[in-house]
């Protein structure tokens, strides 16, 4: 029997090796194991951080199509029969009994004295289990403790859960869970830490806010020297904020921002494809009459001198004004003014081009003579200051040029609405923004990089008049976020952090409780510490087992009398020594 226990071992420590070295994300051990090696399952991430791990679970059962049906029911229940043989239905756990025969297998490969077994360095193991057992064991998992490179013991890890309460009675002591770890490990001398994240979106009760958004705000808090279950963190914590905006947030004080740019990516969107898809204008006069009325207000000034006209802001010019962060500007130039008009209005490529021949007519023939901002890089801009010599190129408005020349008046008008921001508000300078500014590159880059500098705004806009953090925060901020995409694509799921003091956000969290919450006692040092945490989560922290409670998950940020009820999850560890 010890022989086929050891033969047993090593194949199982073979097909790791393999595992470990091959590319592949999965695999198959006896047609009924599957094996996968990742970083990213959430609970072993908080014990584990993002090193690598073996994950043992049940391979999902086969969907077979019977092959007796007939062609005709075959045909009528194809499409049911794909979609039920691509069903997802979730990892599975093993048994208690299977789970444990593979972690001994783990551990007699990772023993010295076990001479009989090759030894190999692997990554940790852990295995979904179907608490069946009266703990209600999750997981089971074991990682090998190395001392000078050479494995001196392993920790064996014991994972367990319980369901949602909202009942605190029901909730471990902090006396308990000391007591939990020194029966295990014999150590008079703990150190606890907590851990607590709030979703800070959430913590806003009016009614106005409890809207479905892709955007959130959560902060993590560490701290020591925990003294109860769910205490508040202190104002001692160290505090990361995590931050998410999906742009075009009705909430955002960039909504108005983000409706001009929507416009503006449709544009280049459509001159990448080919065909536009026009947005509901938000003018009823068409684009010719407003660019004529503009025109004629120009020659309608007497005397104009450069800047007058500039400086007047027109009813339909203005962004609407946010008093937390203001975008407008004053000093619109005829360009601007223009692009204003026309992405109000244009609802065909001939709304484009017929505009355009009215303002190039008036100004080669001298009717106008409009002021443009010097560092303007349009082609407009360009024929316009060419006018002041009276020498204006010819421009055939012909296929996609005039489509090309809107959208070069768009960019240059939005980059200088986000300049006037950002320097004026002193969060960065024009060297810093240098790369997000270029013309020099190709007018589809030049989007993509006025989509990040949008972002940008956004999450400012998130951070200044939601959270309202001070400049200082802000300034360093800014610059790590600029740093970030000028390398990184455009991604609205990026996770942006930032560290700040408690104290400047405790309004929001000090009287609310958090999404999640853990303590953890610990006692050793290095690689022989050894952890014993309690943790408690408004969503379950294990996805292969379904948890039977008759309360809600979710609780109504208006409900400030009602408690959240939290998953409750128990982390041990035990060190077993080899020497």
């Amino acid at each position: 029997m010890k022989d086929n226990i050891i033969s047993k071992a090593k194949r199982f420590i073979h097909f790791l090796k393999f595992c470990q070295d091959d590319d592949k994300d999965s695999w198959t051990y006896q047609d009924n194991i599957k094996m996968s090696k990742h970083n990213n399952e959430a609970l072993l991430s908080i014990i584990e951080g993002n090193q690598l791990v073996f994950i043992c679970e049940k391979m999902p059962p086969e969907h077979e199509t019977e092959g007796t049906e007939s062609a005709e029911e075959t045909s009528l229940n194809e499409e049911v029969s794909v979609k039920l043989e691509h069903h997802y239905i979730g990892p599975l756990p093993l048994s208690i009994n299977t789970a444990r025969q593979l972690l001994s297998w783990y551990a007699m490969s990772q023993n010295p004295n076990m001479a009989q077994v090759e030894a190999h360095v692997l990554h940790p193991l852990w295995v979904r289990c179907d608490m069946s057992d009266p703990a209600g064991t999750s997981w089971l998992g074991a990682e090998t403790v190395y001392v000078g490179g050479k494995a001196t013991a392993v920790k064996l890890y014991t994972v367990s859960c319980k369901g949602a309460t909202a009942d605190e009675t029901s909730f471990i002591t902090m006396d308990q869970l000391k007591q939990e770890h020194q029966n295990r490990h014999h150590s008079s001398a703990v150190v606890t830490k907590g851990w607590a994240e709030y979703n800070l979106f959430c913590s806003v009760k009016e009614e106005s806010l409890v809207i479905d958004s892709q955007s959130s705000v959560m902060a993590t808090f560490r701290w020591t020297n925990v003294e109860k279950i769910l205490e508040t963190p202190p104002l001692s914590s160290m505090v990361t904020l995590q931050i998410k905006v999906t742009v075009g947030d009705i909430r955002s004080p960039m909504f108005q921002k983000f409706r001009e740019l929507e416009f503006l990516l449709a544009l280049a969107e459509g001159l990448r494809t080919g065909e536009i898809e026009w947005l509901d204008p938000l003018e009823t006069q068409s684009t010719v009459d407003l660019t004529r009325e503009l025109i004629e207000g120009l020659e309608n000034v007497a005397n104009a001198v450069p800047g007058q006209k500039g400086s007047e802001k027109s009813k339909t010019d203005s962004i609407l004004g946010f008093s937390s962060m203001p975008m407008e500007r004053g000093d619109l130039d005829f360009t601007e003014q223009l692009w204003e008009k026309m992405r109000k209005s244009v609802t065909s490529y001939q709304d484009i081009t017929d505009s355009l021949k009215l303002v190039i007519k008036a100004v080669r023939f001298g009717q106008i003579k409009p002021w443009v901002h010097r560092d303007s890089s349009s082609s407009l801009s360009k024929l316009i200051v060419q006018s002041y010599q009276q020498q204006v190129d010819a421009v055939p408005l012909t296929g996609l040029t005039p489509a090309i020349m809107l959208l070069e008046l768009g960019l240059d008008k939005m980059r200088k609405d986000y300049i006037n921001y950002l320097v004026g508000k002193e969060l960065t300078t024009l060297s810093h923004l240098s790369y997000y500014l270029s013309s020099e590159v190709d007018l589809q880059e030049q989007v993509v990089r006025l989509k990040k500098l949008h972002h940008l705004l956004e999450i400012l806009g998130t951070c200044g008049s939601f959270l309202s953090l001070p400049h200082e925060r802000l300034f360093f901020f800014t610059q790590s976020c600029l740093q970030y995409y000028k390398t990184a694509p455009y991604n609205e799921e990026h996770v942006f952090e930032m560290q700040i003091k408690p104290a400047l956000i405790s309004h929001f969290y000090q009287t609310e409780q958090p999404t999640s919450w853990a303590v953890e006692v610990s006692s050793g040092q290095g690689s022989r510490e050894v952890k014993t945490s309690w943790h408690l989560s408004d969503k379950p922290l294990v996805d292969h087992v379904t948890f039977d409670s008759g309360l809600p998950l979710e609780i109504s940020v208006s409900a400030e009398s009602e408690k959240t009820a939290y998953f409750r999850t128990l982390v041990c560890c035990s060190l077993a020594n080899f020497i």
